[in-house]
């Protein structure tokens, strides 16, 4: 029981994707230019992390990009957004082959990799900048997120109806060079092995026929 208790204590005190490395020099990740046939998906579903992961393990999907959006402030550090005077949420850029995977198969993966029904948090994130929130690039990337909502709401998978966000997509800016695949190289940060790594576990057993082959066991 005290190690239980022990363990909570260590989450909360990682919450929000805060540890001590959050303080270190703001060295920027290059945003990268889609290659030719590729396209660019963004979503925003709690910290990124996480979301990084899960999404990076789909096949088709080339990288992916840790940074911030739906906000209106240029190149913000992780602490600006974490102050919530950017209007930014934590987001991820997804680089992938429409040959392989749909932006409708990514759509649905992104409302596995989170809880959508959660209104501006996740788990023990709190804040607008873990909101849920879905950019679309066209009319047709529209109509298919908000087609994916209603056929999820109707399965009942959620208890709650989804709350995501669902708006035109402005500008992404990428994070800190620190937060790019932090979730592979950092697996023994209590927050990842606590919060994170269930999250993608959940996600590898709701997802499983779109992983990647190595992430298929």
């Amino acid at each position: 029981m005290r190690q239980s208790i022990l363990y909570a204590a260590l989450i909360m005190l990682f919450a929000g994707c805060v540890n001590g490395q959050s303080k270190r020099s703001n060295d920027f990740a290059v945003l990268p230019k889609p290659a030719p046939g590729e396209q660019v998906a963004t979503f925003g579903g709690g910290c990124f992390w996480s979301m990084n992961e899960a999404m990076s393990e789909l096949k088709g999907v080339n990288k992916v990009v840790s940074g911030y959006a739906g906000g209106r402030t240029n190149n913000p550090t992780y602490e600006e957004v974490s102050s919530r005077t950017t209007n930014h949420a934590e987001c991820v850029q997804i680089y992938y082959d429409p040959k392989v995977i749909s932006y409708a198969a990514l759509a649905n993966a992104f409302f596995f990799a989170h809880d959508p029904t959660e209104l501006n948090r996740q788990g023990p994130d709190e804040g607008t900048d873990y909101r849920s929130i879905a950019f679309y690039r066209t009319p047709e990337e529209k109509a298919i997120l908000l087609d994916v909502i209603k056929k999820v709401n109707s399965s009942k998978h959620y208890p709650e109806p989804i709350v995501t966000q669902v708006v035109p997509f402005f500008a992404f800016y990428p994070a800190e060079n620190y937060h790019q695949g932090y979730y592979r190289l950092h697996g023994d940060n209590p927050y990842i092995a606590g919060v994170s790594e269930p999250k993608v576990m959940k996600f590898r057993r709701a997802e499983k026929a779109l992983l990647k082959p190595e992430f298929q066991k």
